[in-house]
């Protein structure tokens, strides 16, 4: 609804933003201002200030500017409506009366919440009565309390096409208010609509306001697909514009600036458990942009508290990604990340909450985040690879809109570049070999990415002797360029993911070998056709094509050089390793003899002088081609 500026000027002059401001910030009078703590950022001086002659609010150390109902849409994550109708009841001020159109849809709306409201009450119902033992058993193996099933209104879906739908009937719901509310399956082809949610453990998800919009559904059995199952799209429900348990946490969080994101429902409900009420969980997917402004309008900087296993790391990373452009002062991520195969529920379970709270209270930044990712654990000591990686950071940090943000980002990674490009000392090369990470991406309890930590772990990679760049093809009576060439190709025979992995750098490379050459473009081709790649089916799409001739030569080539990193059954994490390792050999084969001359001074002797030298010579190359 559009309201008149009249109307939001009257409410205005009914309400000083002090005493907007004043329920969650505590103020102080400093001469015709108030000055606080700022909301929007975790800070001992206050840079808050409010201004109730010109009826604003200003935050110094997060730049947040806006009057009472941008405080509220911020501080509660209230829409401008939801702003507009709960200020002007405060004030005592009447809103217009809604238009014909708006009254319908409201209305239409509301009976749509309705419909969800008994559907919720049926659910909790089902779970008491016998029918619902399967359910209570779960619920019960997972160490969930009586109270908690209460709090998060849990509930079960019975093993039946119609008794939902029956149920609803009878308290006068239409099929279309069902089909619209997402609670029936219907379609075209269906001639009966049937219960969505059947032989499910049910958790309501609500809005802001606590209200019931939609539903996921955990199956008890086995045989049952998909594992979870949330209602489709409403016009009360849009999955990446809200998140699980948002109106409680919402409130918890207010006490303790701060929110929890976890993967699941039951992970926030054993975080709860814990004393973490401020817990929340995006419902099945990466997080959004929007839930991610949802997020920011409860806390500045939220907690991602993820599982630790690979999908954990993946979605760490996910959800840094979406976060990099809207990143302002003040409004970040940090994130946790639980012992290797352990979720909140199972450690609140399993009785170690206290490890978990111990976590919790120490998250890593999502710089720290960035810089760990992008470093991998790889080997940091040639120029190129040492070039790539801050290629890579920087292109990150670029992402980032808020211009004065970015340039502090670029500072902060450039500053540890150049704490890592630093020599590399006998001992620390030593000490480094014994603390060899582990391959991926791993990050401590406790991140203090600091340039000399990360230097240590560029010298562990280093003392790792890479098979690849030793003896095999060196050994060959074939042209280095082949033999590199053919190693690359077998890689990705025996690893077709690889071209979903390396996509860009696969299509750009430029092989001297015709043989590689044509089977890279054919896998290209193949690969744009969005087909599934695995090693079998390439095979046997490529002998259709005329080249399984060309694929047993260099399968032969390859045969010659036993590089455990390629192997069939090599851990994708040593596949990566090694595909990092010969990209580098590969890349730098054409570089001018001045600039490989340097480059080996600099690795046989890594001194500040010689990377000073080879620089120049870079430089020289890059002028002269320009």
């Amino acid at each position: 609804m559009r309201y008149p500026p009249d109307l939001l000027d009257e409410i205005r002059s009914r309400l000083p933003v002090s005493r907007v401001v004043e329920r969650r910030v505590k103020l102080k009078r400093a001469g015709r201002e108030y000055v606080g703590l700022s909301p929007f950022k975790t800070e001992r001086t206050p840079s808050f200030t409010v201004n109730d002659q010109k009826r604003f609010y200003h935050c110094f150390a997060s730049g947040e500017h806006g009057d009472i109902f941008t405080f509220l849409m911020k501080t509660e994550g209230l829409s401008f409506a939801e702003a507009v109708e709960k200020l002007a009841a405060e004030a005592g001020v009447a809103l217009p009366a809604p238009k014909p159109a708006d009254e319908g849809k409201a209305d239409r709306e509301q009976r749509l919440r309705e419909a969800l409201e008994e559907a919720c009450r049926f659910f909790e119902a089902a779970l008491v009565r016998s029918e619902g033992h399967a359910a209570r058993d779960y619920l019960e193996r997972r160490g969930v309390q009586r109270a908690e099933i209460g709090t998060f209104r849990l509930g079960f879906a019975p093993d039946s096409k119609t008794s939902l739908k029956a149920y609803l009937s009878r308290r006068g719901f239409s099929l279309d208010e069902m089909k619209e509310a997402g609670l029936l399956i219907h379609g075209e082809d269906i001639v009966d609509p049937y219960d969505r949610f059947r032989g499910r453990l049910m958790f309501p998800i609500a809005d802001s306001k606590g209200r019931v919009i939609a539903f996921g559904g955990r199956a008890l059995s086995a045989d049952r697909q998909p594992k979870y199952l949330n209602s489709p799209e409403t016009s009360l429900f849009h999955k990446g514009r809200t998140l699980f348990n948002l109106a409680r946490a919402r409130e918890a969080s207010r006490a303790s600036s701060s929110v929890v994101v976890a993967e699941g429902y039951m992970d926030v409900i054993a975080l709860s458990r814990a004393g973490f009420k401020n817990a929340v969980a995006p419902l099945g997917t990466a997080i959004t942009a929007d839930q991610l402004r949802l997020l920011w309008t409860m806390a500045p900087i939220p907690i991602l508290c993820l599982d630790g296993d690979l999908a954990g790391r993946r979605a760490a990373y996910r959800a840094l990604e979406c976060a990099l452009p809207h990143l302002e002062p003040g409004r970040s991520l940090q994130f946790v990340f639980l012992p290797e195969g352990r979720d909140p529920d199972d450690m609140v379970s399993g009785g170690a909450g206290e490890t978990l709270s111990q976590l919790l209270a120490k998250p890593v930044p999502l710089i720290d985040v960035l810089w760990l990712h992008e470093h991998g654990g790889q080997a940091l000591v040639t120029p190129e690879q040492r070039a790539s990686f801050e290629e890579r950071l920087l292109a990150l940090a670029g992402r980032i809109e808020h211009k004065s943000l970015r340039y502090h980002y670029i500072s902060a990674l450039r500053e540890r570049l150049r704490t890592l490009n630093a020599p590399i000392k006998g001992p620390a090369r030593e000490g480094a070999s014994s603390r060899r990470p582990s391959s991926g991406f791993s990050v401590p309890s406790r991140a203090q990415a600091s340039g000399h930590r990360l230097a240590g772990l560029a010298a562990a990679a280093n003392s790792r002797t890479s098979s690849l760049l030793s003896s095999p093809i060196a050994q060959l009576s074939l042209p280095p360029e082949m033999a590199r060439e053919t190693l690359i190709i077998s890689a990705i025979l025996r690893h077709p993911w690889l071209l979903d992995h390396c996509l860009e750098e696969i299509s750009r490379l430029d092989f001297s070998d015709p043989d590689c050459k044509l089977i890279r473009d054919r896998l290209l081709d193949w690969q744009h056709t969005g087909d599934s790649l695995d090693r079998e089916s390439l095979r046997e799409h490529l002998s259709r094509a005329g080249y399984a001739a060309k694929v047993e030569r260099l399968e032969q080539v390859a045969s010659r050089m036993p590089e455990p990193h390629f192997a069939p059954n090599a851990a994708s994490e040593a596949v990566l390793e090694g595909w990092r390792h010969i990209m580098m050999v590969h890349n730098k084969a054409g570089l001018p003899p001045a600039v490989r001359e340097a480059e080996n001074d600099y690795i046989n002797e890594p001194t500040c002088e010689n990377f000073s030298r080879l620089r120049a010579v870079v430089q020289q190359v890059e002028i002269a081609s320009a």
